[in-house]
């Protein structure tokens, strides 16, 4: 089946019917991996002009290693900006030089794996620098080693997105000219730097004004370069951030896009002079996933209408917190799996948490949701199954992968199973006993 949505529908119908959502599972989240692999391909072909690419997946978008070793079996690569992240993308299978590491405070034992396995690393400032230069007199490293810029280019519609201001912490900044001759200084004087790495785009910024942070560091490249004279930056790592549309099924904007403003915004990148590396997300993974609920209670208070269910701050912690920014669409079925044929309704859909803004979204104008019923939220394959929240100690929501065949017929492979109650108690210290000790001479 090649449309998504019709594997979508075909994917709840199964779920339902082998009870992989259940009242002693009551949220579940699925996953359609010939979408993912769609996506893949059309990010492969939109940068296709550029010779030499390497494409990496973000890891904190998708940290379950059973979905990046897939990624990993697609040809991707990973950045990873932890060592729990680095130590999934290892067993995922993805080489060493297919790893990149990113991140603002990484530790001397971070870096010292990073460059012992020959993982490329980006350094995120100065102190950072010095730091690197000193272990890369221990070890003898292959790790490829770049400085993350930050092109100060502004903000984008949700400003705690956004990674290229005056007020973030990413990278070192482009302040000046001043601090600009500063840092091609500082990287001509240490040829073993040889790429440099933006990351200006995110979720709710402007394709124009991502593509013109690219455009920074590429400028940036050609004065190291010019510097030196020689070819000292060969790689050139723009990051991902692609925003993605939460308002319907639509996939806009496109990675072809995306590659076509930066393009024109920096021919350079295209020129076939530097490897450039990408490392996307949200919108490689995000409309590849959604979440499934099982609808508790319904009750009406004053005038507004509440569907509650399994699926809330535990899951879609950003969307709870940051509604306006992270708004998600909900369909509404049956308890069978088949789509719901009620009257439509204006409901507020409700989680588990127990505090008042625990809520998916509200006024979704649906088929009226009953006890019973599955409510589906979509868009939540990126972040929404790797950035759990442990509010009211509610377990982590399985996760499901699926493929849909010709004939319609759904195929299910566990990701992660549903976090038990014995493992909620071994987390929160059950064996540990805590003494004060009596007062002497008591």
């Amino acid at each position: 089946m090649a449309d998504f949505v019709d594997r979508r529908y075909a994917a709840v119908q199964s779920m339902a019917q082998q009870n992989l959502i259940s009242p002693d599972q009551p949220a579940v989240g699925i996953v359609d991996l010939e979408a993912i692999r769609d996506q893949i391909e059309s990010l492969n072909w939109a940068f296709a002009s550029i010779p030499d690419t390497m494409h990496m997946v973000a890891c904190k978008s998708v940290t379950l290693v059973p979905l990046l070793r897939f990624l990993a079996d697609q040809g991707m690569g990973c950045e990873v900006a932890s060592p729990g992240e680095f130590a999934m993308a290892e067993a995922a299978g993805f080489p060493a030089d297919r790893i990149v590491l990113d991140s603002p405070a990484k530790t001397l034992a971070e870096i010292r794996h990073c460059l012992t396995v020959g993982a490329a690393m980006n350094i995120d400032s100065y102190q950072e620098m010095a730091r690197v230069e000193r272990l890369r007199e221990e070890i003898d490293t292959a790790s490829v080693i770049g400085v993350r810029v930050n092109p100060v280019v502004g903000s984008g519609s949700i400003g705690e997105m956004s990674t290229a201001t005056t007020t973030t912490k990413f990278g070192i900044p482009l302040i000046d000219e001043a601090s600009r001759e500063e840092l091609v200084d500082a990287i001509a004087a240490r040829p073993w730097i040889t790429q440099l790495h933006v990351h200006s785009g995110s979720q709710g910024i402007p394709l124009e004004l991502a593509a013109e942070g690219i455009s920074r560091i590429v400028a940036l490249a050609e004065s190291v370069n010019e510097k030196v004279g020689r070819q000292q930056i060969v790689r050139l790592d723009i990051g991902g951030g692609l925003s993605v549309n939460f308002t319907s099924d639509e996939i806009t904007p496109t990675y072809h896009d995306y590659a076509d403003v930066i393009e024109k915004t920096a021919p350079e990148l295209f020129s076939g002079k530097y490897t450039v590396l990408t490392e996307f997300g949200r919108s490689l993974l995000a409309k590849a996933g959604s979440i499934a609920t099982i609808i508790e209670y319904t009750k009406k208070v004053g005038q507004r209408d509440f569907a509650i269910g399994h699926a809330g701050a535990q899951t879609a912690t950003r969307t709870v917190f940051m509604p306006k920014s992270w708004p998600l669409r909900v369909s509404a079925f049956q308890g069978d799996g088949t789509p719901s044929r009620t009257e439509n309704r204006i409901q507020d859909l409700a989680g588990p948490c127990c505090f008042s803004g625990d809520m998916i979204g509200r006024e979704y104008v649906i088929p009226e949701l009953a006890p019973g019923d599955i409510a589906l939220i979509h868009d939540t394959g990126a972040y929404y199954f790797s950035t759990p929240f442990a509010y009211n100690a509610l377990p982590r929501i399985p996760v499901y992968a699926y493929t849909v065949d010709d004939a319609g017929e759904v195929t299910w492979t566990t990701i992660r199973r549903q976090q038990t109650i014995a493992e909620i108690l071994a987390e929160a210290g059950e064996d540990v006993r805590l003494e004060v000790p009596a007062p002497a001479g008591s």
